[in-house]
């Protein structure tokens, strides 16, 4: 069959392959999957896949089987090594998408990697976007994403009708700019995690409430998206993961392959890189303020 590129995607037409179905990818999914698409799961343990089959998925036995029988196909995994090996592997997605067919990496990955899925798709004469997410779980759930896409902008504009079924997407440039995004804007969000967890540290050595702390300096110079999402789950102590501490040393690490000198980024990839020494990798970003709190002899 014919892929759909450049006719215009239609829930009715368009086939739609998903690899990713952890913290975030099932919900955005699921989206996919209301608004009327028909929509291609695979999944190492297809035991996994049960709740997306009731709502009308089907399953791929591989990622290369997933492919062909799709017209565009989403990743959304764990690392670099796991895009690498789905998209360039020898039973990768590349290897199975026929001419015309359009990846979409989102997961948070290298820009370098991402130069190089979307030269072998070119030379296989197919498409690759890279599309990180910011939203954590919450958006994800919600539909209410911000998607840093980078690629070609016709065919990121062309991709519109089933992104937006996940959120907000913003074009960045070309290929690697979504991952360069994601990358700067994860460095912006761990130095604000580190900040809000020294206030909340300093505030309870103070002899403060912090959760009354909080809500006085919120509306300040000092409030962030940051404190309104994590403040109070950082002062009781809920460390529920809408995205794992290991992914924000991950993150940090590619900002330090970079190369570019930011000490304040290392000092913080540090202290999250404590947090998972400590057996605290899956948990959420928040609870890097217990290892401020040990820092400070505080239980």
């Amino acid at each position: 069959m014919e892929t759909q590129y450049p006719k215009l995607i239609e829930p009715s037409k368009t086939r739609i392959g998903w690899i990713g179905i952890g913290i975030m990818g099932s919900a955005m999914v699921s989206h996919i999957l209301a608004a009327g698409y028909s929509v291609t799961v695979y999944a190492r343990d297809l035991r996994k896949t049960k709740d997306l089959q009731t709502k009308g998925g089907r399953t791929a036995n591989s990622p290369k089987e997933l492919a062909e029988m799709s017209d565009v196909v989403f990743t959304i995994v764990g690392n670099s090594n796991d895009v690498r090996s789905l998209l360039l592997g020898d039973d990768g997605v590349l290897s199975g998408l026929k001419p015309g067919g359009v990846t979409v990496d989102m997961t948070s990955s290298k820009p370098g990697l991402a130069r190089e899925i979307y030269a072998e798709a070119r030379r296989r004469d197919c498409w690759a976007v890279d599309a990180p997410v910011s939203g954590g779980d919450a958006g994800a759930r919600e539909g209410k994403l911000t998607i840093f896409a980078g690629g070609d902008s016709e065919i990121v504009e062309w991709l519109a009708p089933v992104m937006k079924t996940m959120g907000i997407v913003r074009f960045m440039g070309g290929a690697g700019s979504g991952q360069s995004c994601k990358i700067g804007n994860q460095i912006c969000v761990g130095s604000n995690m580190i900040g809000l967890a020294e206030g909340i540290v300093f505030a309870e050595k103070a002899g403060l409430d912090p959760v009354k702390w909080l809500e006085a300096v919120k509306d300040g110079a000092a409030g962030s998206a940051v404190m309104r999402l994590f403040g109070e789950m950082m002062a009781k102590r809920d460390y529920m993961a809408t995205g794992f501490a290991e992914y924000m040393v991950k993150d940090l690490g590619m900002a330090a392959e970079a190369a570019t000198a930011m000490p304040g980024t290392a000092l913080n990839k540090q202290l999250f890189t404590g947090m998972v020494a400590n057996g605290d990798g899956k948990l959420g970003f928040q609870g890097v303020v217990d290892v401020i709190r040990r820092l400070n002899g505080l239980s």
